[in-house]
């Protein structure tokens, strides 16, 4: 009777630590999620497991949840990011989620040749940042991928661009060959903008920085479609053809009234298209035309230009677009 009033207790002893061990450390908290963590960077164990607690993700409190931690977890420390714990997830599982898990990557992408005020507007439009979306002065931002973390301020997304902007500036620009006649960063970057919004094609960007450097050198207008548009639009696509008056308009940017570069960048240029400015194609072109194809077909002598322009019109009323 004895041995089997031990048993007896034996198993009650088991079922009541299994349950426990059920209600304090495997079982969900009581909000079922799903929950958004973020841990600072720093930050303990201790520490998360109040915000645990706060948030109702964990079962018990952070106290507890701690020392169960501490004796039934792998010991490992919390990772810094934001989570997302999913839906009824348990104790254990979420402390492995914080160990080991992958974080929330949130990412803002410019690309090259985005102008500032759509940065801007894409900045705005992103409801996990705080604060106003400054407009950055016009290349000042490197077109890249950025992180950000909740809760972090617009303006500061803006500051990490323009930190990357002008470290990638100072590295091509110590690099720079004597073949352009540019002679501070900020002309670089203003052609730089104009290559990038005359070719998507990465392979020509250093023969068309080839060609307006070219022309640049002897005093030749630059004739870019983009630089009339910027004033216009601040660098978004205008809709349409562009109209005589606006080609005859001295905006301080149109290069066909004026020879010489704009009054300043009419993009956030890439950095392949600041390397080609630095070091152009060795290049005597000083004419360049659409091909049809995407990219150029350039020219040193205006009667070879006047060909192939020809040609590209030729394509075009193929194409019904004349």
């Amino acid at each position: 009777m004895l041995r089997r009033l031990v048993i007896i207790a034996a198993v009650l002893g088991l079922l009541v630590g299994a349950g426990t061990y059920w209600f304090l450390w495997a079982a969900p908290g009581p909000k079922p999620g799903p929950h958004s963590i973020i841990v600072e960077e720093g930050s303990t164990l201790t520490s998360v497991a109040r915000q645990l607690e706060a948030a109702g993700a964990i079962p018990g409190s952070a106290r507890t949840y701690a020392v169960m931690a501490r004796l039934f977890g792998s010991g490992d420390p919390v990772q810094a990011g934001e989570f997302e714990v999913p839906k009824d997830a348990g104790g254990a599982a979420v402390l492995n989620l914080l160990q080991h898990g992958q974080p929330v990557q949130r990412l803002i992408t410019v690309t090259e040749g985005m102008p500032s005020i759509i940065v801007q507007e894409k900045l705005a439009a992103v409801r996990h940042l705080t604060g106003a979306a400054p407009l950055a002065p016009e290349g000042s931002l490197l077109p890249d991928s950025y992180g950000y973390k909740r809760g972090e301020t617009r303006a500061a997304v803006i500051g990490r661009m323009q930190q990357a902007m002008t470290k990638t500036l100072d590295q091509l620009w110590a690099k720079r060959k004597p073949t352009c006649p540019v002679s501070t960063k900020q002309e670089a970057v203003t052609l730089a903008s104009i290559v990038e919004k005359e070719t998507a094609k990465a392979s020509e960007r250093r023969t068309v920085a080839g060609v307006y450097c070219n022309r640049l050198r002897i005093g030749m207008k630059l004739d870019a479609d983009p630089t009339v548009i910027y004033p216009i639009t601040k660098g978004k696509p205008l809709g349409r053809r562009i109209l005589r008056s606006e080609l005859n308009a001295d905006t301080g940017y149109n290069t066909y009234r004026r020879p010489g570069l704009p009054a300043g960048p009419i993009a956030n240029p890439g950095r392949l298209s600041i390397a080609a400015v630095l070091d152009p194609a060795p290049t005597t072109a000083i004419y360049f035309v659409a091909d049809g194809t995407g990219g150029h077909v350039f020219a040193e002598t205006f009667e070879q230009h006047q060909a192939n322009v020809r040609k590209w019109y030729e394509i075009r009323r193929q194409r019904g677009e004349m």
